[in-house]
């Protein structure tokens, strides 16, 4: 785990890799936790989009072998209020997604995630806390809600090399200036490979 300093006191942006986030989610404590934990790493979503999402949401694509999220309303730069996208949603997630409405007789119109935008930043808050109890790391201490965000930019971007386009549109980023930040931050992962493409020649 990667920490950089956000300009205040004790504040970090926080760099994880995927298997940093899946420990993060083995202390999620309930099913809830652990989607919501994954619609912000592995969805993209941001604190605020969580509560949005409900089951009338989850779509499936024309070619019906993907599927995508329906956030209602995203982030607006422009100051004309929320605009909607469709995030893809990985198969994986989808299935817990429809698990989850099964087992809680969820009708389609409630939240997967029933709270409020400082209700996801605060679980997510107390399962990081959790995980720096029990694995005695205590960068998990500084884990944030946005750093989800950041962790699912940072595979795409970087470890995918996908088409910043692509991410762009699903993940609700209006510019090349926002998502900018996340393709100058190699993870741990190519930084190995390309000293081993060195060490090589």
């Amino acid at each position: 785990m990667r920490l950089e300093a956000a300009g205040k006191p004790d504040q970090y942006k926080v760099w994880m890799n995927d298997s940093e986030l899946d420990t993060l989610r083995r202390y999620a404590g309930n099913s809830r936790n652990d989607l919501l934990i994954r619609l912000g790493g592995y969805v993209g979503l941001r604190a605020f989009e969580i509560p949005q999402v409900c089951p009338k949401h989850v779509k499936r694509t024309d070619d019906g072998e993907h599927y995508r999220l329906r956030v209602p309303e995203g982030k607006d730069t422009t100051g004309s209020g929320g605009k909607p996208r469709d995030a893809y949603l990985p198969e994986t997630v989808e299935r817990d997604l429809h698990q989850f409405k099964e087992e809680n007789a969820l009708p389609r119109s409630d939240p997967f995630i029933d709270l409020t935008e400082s209700g996801v930043r605060a679980v997510v808050k107390r399962v990081a806390e959790r995980a720096a109890d029990e694995t005695g790391d205590d960068d998990y201490r500084h884990v944030s809600s946005h750093d989800l965000r950041r962790r699912y930019a940072q595979r795409l971007l970087v470890d995918e090399s996908m088409n910043p386009r692509v991410v762009m549109a699903v993940g609700g980023w209006d510019s090349f200036q926002a998502i900018e930040p996340y393709l100058n931050a190699p993870s741990e992962h190519v930084v190995n490979e390309a000293f081993e493409a060195v060490n090589k020649s």
